[in-house]
């Protein structure tokens, strides 16, 4: 597929967006900083789809991810007049990289919790429906939820406690929920893991979506998406990002680094969101927030990454651009012998960098929380 650049300049942050209220819901789009990626990005075939000037808008003021502005004044005074550039085919396509088909998932996960929202600007919180005798089961499987939580996530379980119950109780299902599916891959019965196993489990949480838990902690997290406007999808991801480790062990460039980043914690942001809520008073858009949390997300993996670059080599993987490995005069060799070097050392500095880049934007977000539920978020 032959390609082009199409350059887009403009001083508007948002082209295109809808309101609501106080409240904005943005059809904004961004692009990546790191021109490297830019220049070195090759459309593939299989990942197409028509241009659609009416859905697609950009922002040029190249911050990665894009965040939401809280409403749509100033928006000419806070933007930088920049020039952005994105991949099309000769045809009138353009290639989906994986910031926009995530981008694309915050859309559609900020347009659910949208619809749920009361004019207070709350979520509504569906009331218990039991089953007579299951109450205390109930219970029982939240408190177990909850140990899980105490245990291997202190700091945060402690910030928990300033929630509200229901909150509470629903982020310690989601907790471990995904702890278990974390466990699949990384956990003692790693190495007898198979695809078929990810696929049984998958089945098993559209069981427990429906309503049919498989065990007590599952009946937790079951009861939790009733209550909640919590959907799916971002758990569905995550299963796959716990696929992409069963097949893959080296990541070309930050494109593709990115979507594992998502698959396994950016998703944990949006799971989250619909229980945690926004403030009814804030004046962001429901879209800036869910895209603060997945940058928390993604600015936390970042972090596990750099930290475990030496656990991660002894089990053959490197979870670092290989582009910019090169560019840095570095090869797999160098991470495997555990060399450290000035070469080294000023290629962790700029991985460092994009890490607070993605913290810096995630914290833009935390104000705009219900408040009871920023202090575990600020706590992490």
């Amino acid at each position: 597929m032959s390609v082009k650049l199409l350059w887009i300049v403009s001083d508007l942050g948002f082209l295109h967006s809808s309101c609501d209220g106080n409240r904005s819901l943005a059809s904004s789009k961004f692009v990546s900083p790191d021109t490297n990626l830019l220049f070195q990005y090759r459309a593939k075939t299989d990942k197409i789809q028509k241009w659609n000037p009416d859905f697609y808008s950009f922002r040029t003021d190249l911050r990665y991810p894009c965040i939401g502005n809280s409403g749509l004044q100033s928006l000419s005074s806070t933007v930088p007049l920049v020039s952005s550039m994105i991949a099309t085919s000769s045809s009138g396509e353009m290639a989906v990289s994986s910031e926009e088909k995530v981008y694309n998932v915050v859309l559609k996960q900020a347009a659910l919790v949208k619809r749920q929202l009361r004019p207070s600007g709350d979520l509504d919180v569906k009331p218990d429906i039991v089953v007579p005798g299951t109450l205390s089961l109930l219970i029982e499987a939240y408190d177990r939820c909850g140990k899980v939580c105490a245990e291997y996530a202190k700091t945060f379980y402690l910030g928990t406690l300033l929630m509200t119950p229901e909150r509470r109780m629903a982020i310690w299902a989601i907790y471990v929920w995904c702890r278990r599916t974390d466990e699949l891959v990384d956990g003692p019965n790693a190495p007898h893991i198979t695809p078929t196993a990810l696929d049984r489990w998958e089945a098993r949480l559209e069981d427990l979506f429906r309503g049919r838990p498989f065990d007590m902690l599952d009946a937790a997290l079951s009861d939790t998406v009733n209550k909640f406007p919590v959907d799916i999808q971002p758990f569905q991801d995550m299963i796959e990002g716990m696929r992409m480790d069963l097949r893959k062990s080296r990541y070309k460039n930050f494109d593709e680094l990115y979507l594992y980043c998502y698959y396994v914690a950016g998703t944990v942001g949006l799971m989250s969101v619909p229980v945690m809520g926004i403030a009814p008073e804030s004046p962001a858009t429901t879209e800036s927030v869910y895209n603060a949390a997945l940058a928390l997300g993604i600015a936390n993996q970042l972090t596990n990454i750099l930290r475990d670059v030496g656990e991660d080599a002894q089990r053959g993987r490197i979870y670092l651009p290989q582009d910019e490995l090169a560019q840095a005069g570095l090869s797999d060799e160098d991470i495997f012998g555990g060399k450290v070097t000035d070469k080294w050392r000023n290629f962790m500095k700029k991985q460092i960098k994009r890490a607070r880049m993605f913290f810096d934007e995630a914290e833009k977000g935390v104000t705009e929380l219900s408040a009871s539920s920023r202090w575990p978020v600020n706590n992490q």
